[in-house]
């Protein structure tokens, strides 16, 4: 069975910085694409940040600058720096971890880890 599991949310203030990590296991095929969701209160999930096993990233814009990603392929693990953090990126933060099962994709989620940061 594929396991996602995500560890280092938390309560921060504003301008303060969280690392969030991910490990995934499980799958006899490779994990394509690593990234983070983030759902707030009221409001759809949305792409916050996701990597590929050869290192090409995208961002969410409202995060470029501030958050990074990365991966470790031999540990198929995805961390999320966030610095500067913003009241506004709070919300509970998702792990997606993608693959390509040899006929279509597979999405496989987290559990979630609430990140809070007040003003």
């Amino acid at each position: 069975q594929v396991q996602v599991v995500e560890s280092g949310g938390g309560l921060v203030q504003a301008g303060g910085s969280l690392r969030l990590s991910c490990a995934a296991s499980g799958s006899r095929f490779s994990f394509n694409v690593m990234g983070w969701y983030r759902q707030a209160p009221g409001k759809q999930r949305e792409l916050v940040a996701a990597i590929t096993r050869i290192g090409s990233t995208n961002y969410a814009n409202s995060v470029k600058g501030r958050f990074t990603i990365s991966r470790d392929n031999a540990k198929n693990t995805v961390y999320l720096q966030m610095n500067s953090l913003k009241p506004e990126d709070t919300a509970v933060y998702y792990c997606n971890a993608r693959v390509w099962n040899g006929l279509g994709l597979d999405d496989y989620w987290g559990q979630g880890t609430q990140v809070t940061v007040s003003s």
